[in-house]
């Protein structure tokens, strides 16, 4: 019996041991954020928005900032197509090789982020295209389809097909069976995707940092370049914001279909 509550003790105590270390950056951050003086200083003396301010009235860190959005939002629809589109192909299409082409979509994790943004940079490149905005879309897709490939083929693991094979018996269409009793069941799987495409997007700097165009970066290149030659409360302050920002995406999606339903796969 004193073994069994001596395990739980120290099972409790590990989690607490890697919650504080997963949690105590983001504690040095509101800190550095809220603290008067433009560096870390512990214990703070004061607490002020100053560093909000400076980076709410900075023209760079605004457009950067509007662009990120813009870019994960298109990501996020992209992303969400074409990966709820591959998981049914996967999944239902019995396809020749589908493990084989499950690993060449799953292939973007496997590699260093590095060495994603350096090829679809000398893809683009050779193609002769530049650095446009849509370049910049599709490279956070290429990063973020995964998550929703993944995300699906966990719901549709267990989806029940007698479901739809009900609904065609009563005479409904198959494009019907899909919009009305498909989509709707993978709905949570293809939502919960989204919502990792989204931050990955928004927080994306390997791939952003090779095809961002002068002028038209995004939020994590505009603040590494920030801090190349300045460092001071600001950047904790950008940081609190693309933090709260992500935490509002996860309350937006729980308000308007519900968080446990759309995490439950």
């Amino acid at each position: 019996m004193r073994a069994l509550v001596l395990g739980r003790v120290a099972y409790r105590a590990i989690n607490a041991l890697v919650l504080f270390f997963l949690l105590a950056p983001l504690a040095v951050v509101v800190v550095f954020a809220l603290n008067p003086t433009p560096f870390i200083q512990f214990p703070p003396i004061g607490v002020t928005s100053r560093w909000f301010a400076k980076f709410f009235a900075s023209p760079d860190f605004m457009n950067s900032l509007a662009l990120s959005l813009q870019v994960a939002a298109a990501t996020v629809v992209l992303a969400m197509l074409v990966g709820a589109s591959a998981a049914l192909a996967i999944a239902r299409g019995g396809l020749p090789g589908a493990r084989l082409i499950t690993a060449l979509f799953l292939a973007p994790l496997m590699l260093p982020a590095i060495l994603t943004g350096l090829a679809l940079f000398q893809v683009v490149l050779s193609l002769g295209f530049g650095r446009p905005v849509w370049a910049l879309v599709a490279g956070h897709t290429v990063v973020a389809v995964p998550y929703v490939i993944r995300t699906t083929l966990a719901v549709l693991a267990d989806f029940d097909r007698r479901i739809e094979e009900a609904a065609a018996s009563l005479g409904a269409t198959p494009l019907r069976v899909f919009f009305e009793v498909t989509l709707p069941l993978i709905r949570p799987g293809v939502i919960a995707g989204g919502i990792f495409a989204f931050i990955v997007s928004f927080d994306q700097f390997p791939i952003s940092l090779f095809l961002v165009a002068p002028n038209r970066e995004t939020l994590p290149i505009v603040m590494f370049n920030y801090m190349k030659f300045d460092l001071d409360g600001t950047i904790a302050a950008a940081s609190m914001v693309s933090i709260l920002l992500a935490l509002a995406v996860v309350l937006t999606i729980d308000r308007v279909v519900g968080l446990r339903a759309t995490m439950k796969i």
